[in-house]
């Protein structure tokens, strides 16, 4: 089993997929809209709300993300979409190749928080916003750190 991150957009998510897919050189896309399910004839989707992605996934060096777009008509139940710094995705890998690769693509049109660079507790790390707002964290061997401090903690 594994965590998956899930990314809600206003109306956007198709540009995210097209983003993140290339950005990530997804292995896999998935997306299906609202309008691609028989509507309740006592009430129906306006039709800009239709063409939305109500469900996608895009697969990358093993990795998985979600996304949707919330619908304006649902907004009285699920409240505004607002961005904040609290969701980030982290990608953890060896091949510093396709770190380096990950971290240019997605900074495009976003700002760099930490270049990756050496830190004490990774011999790569670093952090980007990218152009949609999302919060990503790049780290060569997170599991070796937290393996390494748990030893000798012991």
């Amino acid at each position: 089993m594994a965590a998956i991150a899930y990314l809600n957009f206003d109306g956007i998510a198709e540009q995210a997929i097209e983003f993140y897919s290339e950005a990530l050189q997804a292995n896999e896309v998935k997306k299906v809209r609202f309008g691609d399910f028989p509507q309740d004839p006592n009430y129906p989707l306006p039709e800009n709300e239709l063409h939305m992605i109500m469900e996608s996934s895009i697969e990358f060096a093993g990795g998985k993300i979600m996304m949707s777009d919330i619908l304006p008509s649902m907004k009285s139940v699920t409240g505004e979409l607002v961005k904040g710094n609290n969701i980030l995705i982290s990608i953890v890998m060896d091949d510093m190749q396709t770190l380096e690769n990950y971290f240019s693509n997605l900074s495009a049109g976003g700002y760099v928080i930490m270049p990756l660079s050496e830190m004490p507790w990774s011999s790569c790390f670093g952090m980007l916003v990218d152009k949609f707002g999302v919060v990503w964290k790049f780290n060569s061997d997170a599991d070796k750190f937290l393996d390494k401090v748990i030893s000798n903690k012991r």
